[in-house]
């Protein structure tokens, strides 16, 4: 990611600092910093996915952003919402996007 990740840092540091950390300069950081493995797009596509997967929208709607962001167009998250309302659930399509829309409009 270009940009570096402070939301741990902002939103949990006082109160659980090691998990900021983790998130902001492991997982943000050395993981999704790894583009010769993958690239911040596919990275998107595949954390999106999982999110949806697992009903977790409170999270869905910042990496929504962070993925188109990332490159993904309008075109590919329709495409990967309704691929995914088959194996996840209707439900959990339905909501994923609730908040695509709300993004990519």
């Amino acid at each position: 990611m270009a940009k570096k990740q402070t939301a741990g840092q902002e939103q949990l540091g006082e109160f659980a600092p090691q998990f900021a950390h983790l998130n902001d300069d492991v997982l943000f950081g050395e993981v999704w910093d790894k583009e010769d493995e993958l690239s911040a797009h596919d990275r998107s596509l595949i954390t999106i996915a999982a999110l949806i997967a697992m009903g977790n929208t409170e999270q869905l709607a910042t990496h929504l952003q962070i993925g188109k962001a990332n490159g993904i167009t309008q075109k590919e998250i329709v495409a990967e919402i309704t691929h995914l309302a088959f194996y996840v659930g209707w439900p959990k399509a339905w909501s994923a996007f609730n908040r695509a829309k709300e993004i990519w409009q």
